[in-house]
C-alpha cells in the first residue's frame, strides 16, 4: 500500500483534509494508509475536534499539541514533532494543504529528509510578503514534488516563478515537480455537506433562532478586528445597511472579536442597537448552511469568500487584497479593506446589479478523487 502521511493543524487545513480522506476511504481504502498528523496548530476544542468529529476526518495517530506561539517558535516546535514522526513512518510522500505555518514546518522537514511532498492547494498567490500565508506558499510550493492547483490563475502563477517549465516531464519526483490543474477540493466540500446541511436544517434555526432573511459577516483578521477604530468603522457599516435598507446581520463572533467587543461599551451599544445576532462560533456544517440560507455575505475569511461564490451569493471582502483573484474580476465579489465608505458602496453595487455565476471556474466537484487517482498513478511501480 501507498504510506502517506497528511499534517493539518489549523482549521481550514481540517477542513481539506476531509475532502482528501473521505475520497481514499470511499474509492481507495485498499490501495491507500494515510496517516493524520496533527500539530495542535489550533487547539482549541471549537476549533479543532469538532472539525474531526463532524467532518468524519480518521482520527489522528499523532496529536503533537504544539499550541500557540510566535511564527519562528511554533513552526521550530512542530519541525522537531514531526521530524520524529516521519522517521518513524517511513511514508512514500507527505501531502500539505494550503499555507499555515503547520504546511510549512511539514515541507521544510520533509525535503531534508528526502520525502516527496505533495501540496494541496499550490499555485495561490498575493505576492505580499507582509503576509506569513504568502510566504508559506511560497516556500511549500518550490519545495513540492507533485503541486495540486485549483485555478487557472495559479498555474499561470507557477508558470512565472518557473515552476513550470518542461512539459516534457512524464512523472513527478523529488527533483521534477509535476503540476496539475484539478478544481478546488472546497468545491467538492462545498457541494458535499451543502447536502448534509440542508437535512440539519431544522435543527440548525432551533438552536440559534435565525432570522427570515439576513447578511452574514465574518471578521476575524488582526488587521480588522486589533485595531478598535478599524472595527467599529466596519460596525458603522453594518449599521447604515442595516437602517437604510432594513437588514438583519447574523455573526458569528471570532474569539478575538469577542473580547474587543466586551471591553467596548461603544461598540457593544451600537450592536444592541441594531437587527445583530451574535452567536457563538459555528462548526462547518452548520457555517455551510448559514452561507447558503443568506441573501449576503460579508468577510474577511480565506475560504468563506470562496464559499460564498460556491453557493452563488454575492460577498464583501473586507480585506485589501485576496489571492482569489478570480472572485473580484467575477464581479461577484468587491475588496472594500476595512472602509465603511467603500464597504457601504460595494453592497449598494452588488445588490443593484445582476450578477452571474460560472461555477466551473473551480472545478467540477471532482477534485479531491481526481487528486487519489493522480497520486496513486503516479507513484505506482515507480521510484521516487
Amino acid at each position: 500500500m501507498l504510506k502517506l502521511v497528511t499534517i493539518i493543524g489549523a482549521r481550514p487545513q481540517m477542513i481539506k483534509a476531509a475532502a482528501i480522506s473521505r475520497a481514499i476511504r470511499l474509492h481507495f481504502n485498499n490501495e491507500i494508509d494515510e496517516i493524520i498528523v496533527h500539530t495542535g496548530q489550533h487547539y482549541d476544542a471549537a476549533m479543532s475536534q469538532v472539525f474531526f468529529d463532524e467532518l468524519q476526518i480518521p482520527k489522528e495517530k499523532y496529536n503533537l499539541e504544539i499550541g500557540s506561539g510566535s511564527h519562528a517558535v511554533q513552526t521550530a516546535k512542530m519541525m522537531l514533532a514531526i521530524e520524529s514522526v516521519l522517521l518513524q513512518e517511513k511514508p512514500d510522500a507527505l501531502i500539505t494543504y494550503g499555507d499555515t505555518n503547520s504546511t510549512l514546518a511539514a515541507c521544510l522537514t520533509a525535503v531534508k529528509l528526502f520525502i516527496p511532498i505533495i501540496h494541496i492547494e499550490a499555485g495561490v498567490r498575493g505576492y505580499n510578503k507582509h503576509f506569513p500565508e504568502e510566504v508559506n506558499r511560497l516556500i511549500c510550493d518550490h519545495l513540492s514534488s507533485m503541486l495540486f492547483v485549483p485555478t487557472i490563475a495559479g498555474i499561470e502563477s507557477l508558470k512565472k516563478e518557473s515552476i513550470i517549465h518542461n512539459n516534457q516531464v512524464k512523472v513527478a519526483n523529488f527533483n521534477q515537480p509535476k503540476v496539475f490543474l484539478t478544481g478546488d477540493i472546497m468545491y467538492d466540500n462545498t457541494l458535499y455537506f451543502s447536502a448534509i446541511s440542508e437535512q440539519k436544517k431544522d435543527i440548525i434555526q432551533a438552536k440559534y433562532k435565525l432570522p427570515e432573511t439576513f447578511i452574514l459577516v465574518t471578521i476575524h483578521r488582526p488587521s480588522n478586528v486589533d485595531d478598535f477604530n478599524k472595527l467599529y468603522g466596519i460596525f458603522t457599516a453594518i449599521e447604515r445597511i442595516s437602517v437604510e435598507f432594513n437588514k438583519s446581520f447574523v455573526i458569528p463572533v471570532h474569539p478575538r472579536t469577542k473580547a474587543i467587543i466586551e471591553k467596548n461599551n461603544e461598540l457593544s451599544s451600537l450592536i444592541k442597537q441594531l437587527n445583530i445576532l451574535l452567536i457563538p462560533p459555528v462548526s462547518f456544517i452548520e457555517m455551510i448552511y448559514l452561507e447558503s440560507t443568506a441573501s449576503f455575505i460579508m468577510t474577511d475569511s480565506g475560504g468563506v469568500q470562496k464559499e460564498a461564490y460556491f453557493l452563488q451569493k454575492p460577498s464583501i471582502i473586507m480585506l485589501d487584497e485576496t489571492p482569489w483573484t478570480e472572485l473580484i474580476e467575477s464581479g461577484n465579489a468587491i475588496l472594500t479593506g476595512n472602509d465603511p465608505e467603500k464597504i457601504y458602496l460595494a453592497y449598494k453595487e452588488l445588490t443593484q446589479k445582476k450578477l452571474k455565476f460560472d461555477l466551473k471556474l473551480y472545478g467540477d466537484g471532482n477534485a479531491s478523487t481526481s487528486i487519489v487517482q493522480t497520486i496513486l498513478k503516479d507513484f505506482k511501480g515507480k521510484t521516487v
